[in-house]
């Protein structure tokens, strides 16, 4: 279920604004700080557990709450400030569960593409440190330490789905869109290389 066109909202900086002051001008300082703190302090304390403290418990409950902290300032406050978009998922009365995404009009988006710009590579940039600490965990056998980096796999994971499925649309095929991009992609370098043949004829 889509609110409004999901198309408005920027994305990596895009903005229709030709004041490069205004582009490069922070006009939401906490949102985003916030946006890349909780995230990143999770990962730091996860990586320095050992230095901070021996108690594999208070490190285990600070890293859920720095997640838990994360996932909902990305979800409820610097998706709507920053890039002008917001997911949730509400389940029917006949029990059945829908995607809700909610997309501010382009004029009424009061951020700049530096905002944009670290949300999303805060959003795309932070699960692939999870990833790589899952695959770490695993391969050496840090077996209490699964659940945790799993956790925090899953909820910044959950925050780039919505937000993505969020910016596109609501479509849900990613697949098949990726697919088509793909498609595109291969057809114009074939029509370039035909161009480029045919002047060589000549």
């Amino acid at each position: 279920m889509l609110r409004q066109d999901s198309q408005d909202a920027p994305l990596f900086g895009e903005e229709h604004d030709h004041d490069s002051r205004r582009k490069s001008k922070i006009r939401h300082p906490l949102a985003s700080f916030f946006h890349l703190f909780f995230r990143t302090s999770a990962i730091l304390v996860y990586l320095l557990c050992d230095f901070i403290s021996s108690r594999f418990i208070a490190c285990m409950v600070a890293i859920i709450l720095l997640l838990s902290c994360d996932f909902w300032t990305v979800k409820n406050v610097s998706g709507r400030l920053l890039v002008g978009l917001r997911w949730w998922n509400q389940v029917d009365e006949d029990g059945k569960s829908h995607w809700v995404f909610e997309s501010k009009k382009m004029h009424s988006v009061n951020a700049t593409s530096a905002e944009s710009r670290i949300f999303w590579l805060g959003l795309v940039v932070c699960p692939i440190f999870w990833i790589l600490m899952v695959v770490s965990a695993v391969f050496s056998l840090k077996i209490k330490w699964l659940a945790v980096v799993l956790m925090g796999l899953v909820l910044q994971w959950a925050n780039l789905y919505g937000y993505v499925r969020c910016k596109l649309g609501g479509k849900s095929n990613l697949r098949s869109l990726a697919k088509d991009y793909i498609g595109l992609q291969i057809f114009k370098q074939a029509m370039k290389q035909r161009g480029s043949e045919g002047e060589e004829a000549k």
